[in-house]
């Protein structure tokens, strides 16, 4: 649970105990490698932060594609936050590429600890606010740069992901085809 700590400290002090509070509202997970956190339809009780592992979110589209939207690695957050916030069903999938450990936080749980403590409402809003950022620069670059800068922004964003996640996934989540990616790799 120090880890924890120490990612909510980057954004705000904590005591030890309001700390001790704090850890009472998550529930600690093990998944393992291929293992769904989410699927499709179902109903997303929770937001995820991952202790360790690698997950990947996907939307699979009515002609079966398969179009990733996030990768989440160590002390990184994950859900499908449309169906969490609004506590509806999922449109997307998480699925776990390697054996993990995660915290659990129910929307419950988040909306009391926000209420009842500054610290943790400022944390969630800031972190939401990183996530929202974070996705319309994706967003703007899949529209406006082409393959190679997009993965040379990939690259030095992310650079801890590179040997983490499968070419072909990367590949993905550019929008490009694994050869198109393997002559960006190559060339870099």
């Amino acid at each position: 649970m120090d880890q924890l700590r120490n990612h909510i400290e980057e954004i705000t002090p904590v005591s030890d105990e309001e700390f001790a509070y704090i850890k009472t509202f998550f529930t600690k997970k093990k998944i393992k490698k291929h293992q769904y956190l989410i699927q499709s339809g179902d109903k997303v009780q929770c937001e995820y932060w991952i202790i360790k592992g690698t997950l990947r979110a996907f939307y699979i589209n009515k002609d079966g594609k398969e179009h990733i939207l996030q990768f989440a690695i160590k002390n990184w957050w994950i859900s499908d936050y449309n169906a969490y916030f609004n506590q509806t069903e999922s449109t997307i999938n998480i699925v776990c590429m390697e054996d993990a450990e995660i915290l659990c936080l129910t929307l419950y749980a988040r909306e009391k600890l926000a209420s009842e403590l500054h610290k943790m409402e400022h944390f969630f809003r800031m972190k939401l606010t990183l996530l929202y950022s974070s996705q319309q620069k994706r967003i703007i670059s899949l529209l406006s740069d082409n393959p190679k800068e997009r993965y040379e922004k990939f690259a030095s964003y992310y650079p801890n992901i590179l040997q983490k996640i499968p070419k072909k996934y990367i590949a993905e989540y550019l929008g490009v085809c694994r050869e198109t990616l393997s002559r960006l790799y190559l060339n870099n």
